[in-house]
């Protein structure tokens, strides 16, 4: 198990910002001295009631939003589904939330942290990781729906795309089991980009040599993947299967991450509406301080962290379930020009009893 970074230094609710350039560059409204900018905030939402069942129908006055303590004004709420309504009733259409106009795309990017050269010849942790490939071959092949979007990356020394993102069941087991090969299919080269329009990590990803060049370490692989699926307007969901993330260990035996590396993974993750599912394959039972990063960056970044797993189907059970439908709420936010940072946000329903899952904020500027 890795307890400190590997090589030199070696080695994002739900709330997250896109962060794209600028809209525009106004007048001062008050407040700035100078030219400010404004950005859209995209905020992606889980809602569900307390056995985990999606809420349908929220609109605008459902949510109260707050930056820094200030309450913002919502521009647009918009419903994604995986599924299409059984029934649209009278009171849903007047919150403007239409059955046609549900989109129904979900969006994973499975990550084998493949450790097999520091696990040394621990046959039970060799064959968690195996299980939990086994399982996510079973999840894809039988499992996933027809406008589920998957991707399967893996990372050793630098991170390698086994497969782009597709609906393409076979294509999806393979990749899998190259993952567990190690094994890289052709490079990641602009001829495997996604010729038919779909969503692409290709086509954000560095070419060539260039992507081992700037993944040193699996805190930067995945800042890197989670830029590329930035260009995805939708909450994307990162299913990293590990034994734990490098960091450093107290005097008091507690997990102290790098913030080098670890905060501003999280920032990444958050800005690119990335929610991170950390599934530990260490075995049922064994406790250890890298569980405190992996819990952290789940909780951070509106995902969910799963430990002493027996059976890996569940947990995939359960993030499709809690991800088959969310709120992306939309608002503008006004900077003043050149400056940069992170900004936190507050997001409640009006409704108490309904229970939310969302990230800590956004980065800005920068």
């Amino acid at each position: 198990m890795r307890a400190i970074l590997k090589t030199a230094i070696f080695a994002s609710a739900l709330v997250a910002s896109l962060n794209p350039p600028a809209r525009a560059q106004e007048p001062v409204q008050g407040g700035f001295e100078g030219k400010v900018t404004v950005n859209e905030v995209l905020m992606d939402v889980l809602v569900t009631d307390a056995k985990g069942n999606v809420i349908v129908g929220l609109d605008k006055d459902d949510f109260r939003v707050k930056e820094g303590g200030k309450p913002v004004e919502l521009t647009g709420v918009t419903f994604y589904s995986n599924r299409r309504l059984v029934q649209a009733s009278p009171q849903l259409e007047a919150k403007g939330v239409r059955v046609e106009q549900i989109p129904e795309d979900r969006y994973f990017v499975l990550f084998f942290d493949d450790q097999k050269d520091t696990v040394g010849d621990a046959p039970r942790l060799l064959s968690q990781q195996l299980e939990a490939a086994k399982r996510a071959k079973g999840w894809v092949d039988g499992e996933i729906l027809p406008n589920d979007w998957v991707a399967v990356v893996s990372y050793d020394n630098r991170l390698k795309v086994q497969q782009d993102f597709t609906h393409d069941r076979a294509a999806l087991v393979a990749a899998i089991d190259d993952a567990m090969k190690g094994r890289e299919r052709e490079g990641n080269y602009p001829s495997r980009v996604n010729q038919n329009g779909g969503p692409s990590l290709f086509a954000a990803l560095p070419k060539g040599d260039e992507l081992r060049e700037k993944t040193p370490n699996i805190y930067e692989a995945i800042q890197v993947l989670s830029r590329a699926a930035g260009n995805v307007r939708a909450r994307k969901n990162l299913l990293v299967f590990t034994y734990g993330f490098p960091g450093n260990v107290d005097t008091f035996g507690s997990f102290v991450p790098d913030k080098r590396y670890f905060d501003p993974t999280v920032r990444t993750l958050n800005t690119n509406n990335v929610a991170a599912y950390t599934i530990d394959l260490t075995p049922p039972g064994t406790e250890h301080t890298l569980s405190d990063a992996m819990n952290k960056m789940a909780f951070d970044t509106g995902g969910r962290y799963f430990f002493n797993v027996a059976n890996f189907s569940t947990a995939f059970d359960q993030i499709s379930h809690e991800n088959n439908g969310y709120y992306l709420l939309s608002y503008s936010s006004e900077r003043a020009a050149g400056k940069a940072g992170f900004q936190e946000v507050k997001i409640e329903t009006t409704n108490p009893e309904l229970k939310i899952k969302t990230r800590k904020g956004y980065s800005y500027g920068g």
